[in-house]
């Protein structure tokens, strides 16, 4: 908690806010009863001034703002650097510019920028153990405020702590760093284009063993990153997002946590894990040991093992993260404890008649392995009875397309018979078997068995399989998600055109919610009963693809 000196010195910095605008908008802000938690003063040329706050804004004046009183406040700041930033001498506010076309300020947000002391008591363990942590928040949660203090807790701690400052929001204004992050050494970044290699500068020149850095944002930063991490210096950066799976899915920062590669398996391997071909795998270890979302300034989610959450993630579970949460008190309260494990995203069915362990919240992390290895052997026993038998089938009046389409989302073990006396199973309709050809009359005394769908179409020659290779019962709308799901992160790695399978209109809204959950754009194309989705980003919509959503 704050002392005295530290309440005196933020009402200074405060002070120093207050001098940089026009006399009318300083003594309205003065005369707000909560101007001690105020968040930032925004400017917009034509528009009045507003004071926000954490929770509310209010209006300073009935008179707009002018060139005068932009051109007023940006006199008494720094120089704006190619960030549109500029801060305040010996302080950590930041002002950010809002320029038009041709290069003129035209809108000034002024951040109040504060050192608040004692704010990692809630992560100090984390912070200590030495291992690389990403915090992870969407923009005035207090990422930066957690970073500074977290600068300072470290180089109180006798640990050679660099602070990477791209827009010297961390150590403030000016060639002497601000008190807040304690014995820290801070490098300045000209170029905020640059910033990436001022992190690798920082290894090979100063020999930190804490590198500090805000706002990782780009590719070459996200790269930068990975090579400070492998030379063993332990570093602790921000990141924008909400969630593990932004970041995952965020094809620039997707590599903080690991990245993913989309992995094309050999028949062998998708049979043995009970999956289609393409999957999609963790690249690489991740950048970071451990994530934090700040969920707000008194509530985190921490995931201490980012490897094995993102492992999860990808084979369909959910990870539950240790949840802290301050009191009013000042006390630390462990709302949630982690169990390193994943709860199923759906219901856990059988497979092949059998029962596979539910693995929930509550489940031990020492069971969770060897949830994971009772899965891989139930796989490997599916594996062995679909290897027992390769099953031939010969379509009599059912589309061959659908049936090969039906093989691959399954991945059973079975491929289509040129002639009917080579076939183990006879696919046929309901409407063609009680017309009692002849071709199936001669069919049936050879003892071929013979099986029977409604109509010809995808789900009902899965429906069929299922039955054939006594495969858990998977419902038609789940495997449609599924494959929407798979479809969205490819997407998003290879930035092209991705085409689902038929749908009904029903699971086809449920895939054009889906897709615009993760922000990816969609559109149905082609005509009943073959109409399907075209995931895509941006403009890339291939030509001549129907518009309608």
């Amino acid at each position: 908690m704050a002392v005295n000196a530290e309440t005196l010195s933020a009402h200074c910095e405060l002070t120093s806010l207050l001098d940089i605008f026009p006399l009318p908008i300083r003594q309205a802000l003065v005369r707000l009863p909560n101007f001690e938690s105020l968040v930032e003063v925004v400017l917009d040329l034509g528009r009045p001034p507003e004071a926000r706050f954490p929770d509310d804004f209010v209006f300073l004046s009935d008179t707009a703002v002018t060139f005068e009183d932009l051109a007023h406040v940006s006199s008494r700041l720094s120089a704006f650097g190619s960030d549109n930033r500029a801060g305040i001498e010996s302080t950590l506010h930041r002002v950010s510019a809002i320029r038009n076309r041709q290069g003129n300020v035209v809108g000034l947000t002024c951040r109040v920028g504060r050192a608040v002391y004692g704010t990692i008591d809630i992560i100090s363990d984390v912070i200590r153990a030495g291992k690389s942590v990403c915090l992870l928040g969407p923009p005035g949660v207090g990422k930066t405020t957690i970073l500074r203090e977290c600068a300072r807790v470290l180089s109180e701690d006798r640990k050679r702590v660099v602070v990477v400052d791209t827009s010297n929001e961390i150590g403030g204004d000016g060639d002497i760093p601000h008190s807040g992050i304690g014995h820290a050494r801070r490098m300045q970044v000209a170029d905020a284009a640059l910033q990436h290699n001022v992190m690798v500068e920082a290894v090979e020149n100063h020999m930190p063993e804490v590198v500090v850095i805000d706002e990782i944002g780009t590719e070459m930063e996200a790269m930068a990153a990975r090579t400070v991490a492998e030379r063993g210096v332990q570093l602790i950066g921000t990141a924008h997002g909400k969630t593990l799976e932004n970041l995952l899915m965020n094809p620039t920062l997707s590599d903080l946590v690991g990245g993913i590669s989309t992995v094309t398996l050999s028949d062998e391997e998708a049979r043995r894990r009970g999956t289609r071909k393409t999957v999609l795998e963790r690249k690489a270890p991740p950048t970071f040991d451990v994530l934090i979302e700040i969920n707000d300034r008194n509530r985190l989610s921490i995931y201490q093992n980012v490897a094995e959450t993102v492992d999860a993630l990808l084979r369909g579970y959910q990870p539950q993260a240790e949840v802290r949460q301050r009191l009013p008190g000042g006390a630390v309260q462990v709302v949630q404890e982690a169990t390193g494990l994943a709860t199923p995203k759906r219901p856990s069915v059988s497979i092949a008649g059998g029962s596979p362990k539910l693995v929930t919240a509550n489940t031990p992390e020492s069971e969770f392995a060897q949830a994971m290895r009772e899965a891989d052997l139930a796989e490997r026993d599916l594996d062995t009875r679909s290897d027992a038998q390769h099953v031939l089938l010969f379509p009599y009046g059912v589309s061959r397309n659908k049936i090969e389409r039906a093989i691959h989302n399954l991945g059973v073990n079975a491929s289509i018979a040129r002639k009917w006396d080579d076939a183990d199973v006879v696919l046929t309709l309901k409407s063609l078997e009680r017309k009692e050809s002849d071709k199936l009359k001669s069919i049936a005394t050879e003892n071929v068995p013979i099986y029977s769908i409604k109509t010809n179409t995808t789900a009902q020659v899965m429906n069929a399989l299922k039955d054939i290779f006594a495969l858990p019962s998977i419902d038609a709308e789940e495997i449609a998600i599924r494959e929407a799901s798979e479809a969205i992160y490819k997407v998003l790695l290879d930035s092209k055109p991705v085409e689902l399978t038929p749908q009904t209109s029903y699971v086809r809204r449920l895939q054009h919610q889906l897709a615009e959950e993760h922000r990816v754009m969609s559109r149905s194309t082609g005509m009943e009963p073959n109409r399907r989705l075209v995931l895509f980003r941006n403009n890339d919509l291939p030509y001549g693809t129907g518009a309608s959503a």
